[in-house]
């Protein structure tokens, strides 16, 4: 049985008119997802890695007052910014800024009651806005991701899905979950766990999950639409300029979502996606933005980007 999944008319679309990256695609994914004009919300503010929670909570009123109150989710049409002070632009424009959400060293960040949840209308139920860059290493680069996640639609599923246990100790913390992968294997879907650091030469890459601060091989892989692949390491959220590997990385190799942390978050798993829930949520039918979100458990350090109504064809 197919799940309730969000659709254009529950999506608001923000994009900022001080970024002529940021209108190129906001315009773009407007067009090819027909997202309601009523749901498109312009703003203004500068172009930076991360935004001052003053000029956020300025924006933040005006997108919160012009959106209908039947939006459920956001698309952010911009790379930059990530960050809200000390929380992922994301999460911030998801549930508010809050200090609260914020960590000083290794401590946990509150639960998401939207976590591993049934809710079909996350702002309805439980005011929360799930959100989710439409980021790119370019805007040539973030169309293609958005077109990809468009023709996850008509692409039956076909793939593998990839969990790699690495000799990274502190970054292979969330292997123990990766066994429980395996009860979704189904026609159109294989499961592998592999123990190795990288992945290479695999042209049916459905889903990829691995721990290092850097991947090697990626320009080996060929990513089905809809595709979805991260790597647990501190910093992947720093889209730009980041010593370990950006999430950026993922979608020009093919991915439709990727997802990173902004500050350091410790290696808690709980502050990172979990394989088996995003997998399990996506295969039954809900959209990436949906069952990305729903993996983590704390996810305010944590940076979502990619295309947010990708959902699977099951065959």
């Amino acid at each position: 049985m197919r799940v309730f999944a969000l659709d254009p008319a529950a999506l608001g679309l923000v994009i900022n008119d001080a970024d002529g990256d940021s209108v190129a695609v906001g315009e773009y994914y407007a067009a090819q997802r027909r997202i309601p004009a009523a749901n498109i919300v312009h703003v203004a503010f500068e172009r930076a890695p991360v935004l001052d929670p003053v000029e956020f909570a300025r924006v933040n009123e005006l997108v919160k007052r012009r959106l209908p109150g039947g939006v459920q989710a956001l698309a952010l049409a911009w790379t930059q910014p990530w960050r809200v002070g000390c929380m992922s632009v994301t999460a911030a424009f998801a549930q508010g800024f809050d200090r609260g959400f914020c960590a000083e060293g290794c401590r946990l960040t509150p639960h998401s009651a939207y976590f591993d949840s049934d809710s079909r209308l996350p702002f309805g139920e439980l005011g929360v806005r799930p959100a989710m860059l439409l980021a790119g290493s370019s805007v040539r680069a973030a169309k293609r991701t958005i077109d990809s996640g468009i023709a996850a639609e008509r692409t039956p599923l076909a793939g593998t899905a990839y969990l790699l246990s690495t000799s990274d100790e502190a970054r292979n913390v969330r292997s123990a979950g990766f066994p429980a992968a395996f009860r979704l294997e189904r026609p159109g879907l294989r499961v592998e766990v592999r123990v190795a650091d990288e992945l290479r030469d695999a042209r049916d890459v459905m889903f990829y999950f691995t721990g290092r601060q850097r991947v090697g091989g990626l320009d080996t892989l060929r990513f089905r639409p809809g595709a979805i692949a991260d790597h647990l390491t501190s910093s992947g959220g720093v889209l730009i300029g980041s010593a370990q590997m950006s999430s950026l990385a993922w979608l020009d190799a093919g991915a439709t979502a990727s997802y990173g942390t902004v500050v350091e978050p410790c290696a808690f798993p709980q502050k990172f996606p979990q394989p088996a829930i995003v997998m399990r949520r996506y295969l039954a039918g809900e959209t990436l933005i949906e069952a990305y979100w729903k993996s983590v458990a704390s996810p305010s350090q944590g940076v979502f980007i990619g295309e947010p109504l990708s959902r699977i064809r099951d065959r």
